[in-house]
């Protein structure tokens, strides 16, 4: 049994410490945020605001098959975590995960965009065995799936894709953990074996883990890209699972949530900057929701929030272990995507 510090409470972080807890060892995660539960503002661990899609076959439009097949080992591991959840604080696993497929989506105008995305898409079962290619769907079969949509929309199935709840699976991975939360303690040094915190503290532990996202930028060639989301509370409007618009200029996804809230999002934006969402990202958003959900049109605006995610040069997740120091970050907009696969190896490879 070993003593493990880990600095970073984000999707990482929360999941390494609930992990290698259950193994035995004695964790103990030190954070800046006030506590576990979501701030709704933009500034604290980016998981929060992230839609939470497990898109392995639908990321393989602008991303390597490595994130693919990470994502596809993670889908069945978050499924393991919900169940172990659902069961240790007496839920059901459907409140942190559900897995009911997700859909692409394409206006008639907008073929070409899509025929480019599909194409790319029919080699995923050369590239990861475990995924499909896109199923295209008739008029009639995605009406059947999904009656809100607009008609004439052409439509794809990405099956066995899914999608995690972050409200709800971020701070049940604390409260299910039996490791010590340290909230509001900054770590400002790392090094193999010991951390040293903002006010001065300094720690010995056997094995310090490194999940600061952008706050190891001290230690890591990082930089921020802007993710931006509207909340829409949508009351009657069904929605079963998540769907992408295939758009010329970007990829608007939208992602059901509990409580009739429905989240409208863009994939990414270049930018480090954490001011709120622009108006001209606003109406963009909205309106491209809308032309696929004409049923929106009444939905209320719950709120806008903006976050950054953490991206190394190659936009790839990075895992370095040395004797008691393991840094794991660059999960960039795939955090909820790839966690579990990323943090299994990590703790294989370091013998815990």
């Amino acid at each position: 049994m070993a003593s493990i510090g880990i600095a970073g409470a984000g999707v990482a972080g929360r999941l390494l410490a609930y992990q290698l807890a259950l193994r035995g060892h004695r964790v103990t995660v030190f954070d800046p945020a006030s506590g576990p539960e979501p701030a709704g503002d933009g500034q604290g661990a980016a998981g929060f605001t992230a839609a939470g899609m497990l898109s392995p076959l639908a990321e393989l439009e602008h991303a390597p098959a490595e994130v693919a097949q990470l994502g596809a080992r993670s889908l069945p591991l978050w499924q393991q975590v919900a169940a172990a959840l659902a069961a240790q604080l007496g839920t059901r696993p459907d409140t942190y995960l559900r897995c009911a497929g997700s859909l692409l989506l394409a206006h008639p105008s907008d073929a070409g965009s899509a025929a480019r995305v599909l194409a790319r898409l029919e080699v995923a079962p050369q590239l990861v065995a475990d995924l499909a290619a896109p199923q295209a769907l008739s008029a009639a079969e995605l009406g059947a799936l999904e009656p809100e949509l607009a008609p004439g929309l052409r439509g794809w199935l990405l099956a066995g894709e899914g999608q995690v709840f972050p409200y709800a699976l971020l701070p049940a991975l604390v409260a299910a953990s039996e490791a010590v939360w340290c909230w509001n303690s900054r770590v400002s040094q790392l090094a193999p074996g010991r951390l040293t915190l903002a006010d001065g503290d300094k720690l010995a532990f056997d094995w310090v883990i490194d999940a600061r996202g952008l706050g190891a930028k001290d230690a890591l060639p990082l930089r921020g890209v802007r993710g931006e989301v509207v909340w829409l509370h949508a009351p009657g409007v069904a929605l079963q699972r998540p769907m992408r618009l295939m758009h010329p200029r970007h990829r608007v996804y939208m992602v059901p949530r509990p409580g009739d809230v429905i989240v409208v999002g863009a994939s990414e934006i270049e930018s480090a900057d954490r001011s709120p969402v622009s108006l001209r990202s606003a109406v963009e958003l909205m309106a491209a929701a809308h032309s696929a959900m004409p049923s929106l049109a009444e939905a209320r605006i719950l709120h806008l929030e903006t976050n950054l995610r953490p991206a190394l040069p190659d936009n790839l997740p990075q895992t370095d272990i040395e004797p008691g120091l393991i840094r794991l970050n660059g999960l960039f907009r795939h955090g909820w995507l790839m966690a579990p696969a990323l943090v299994d190896d990590a703790i294989a490879a370091a013998g815990l």
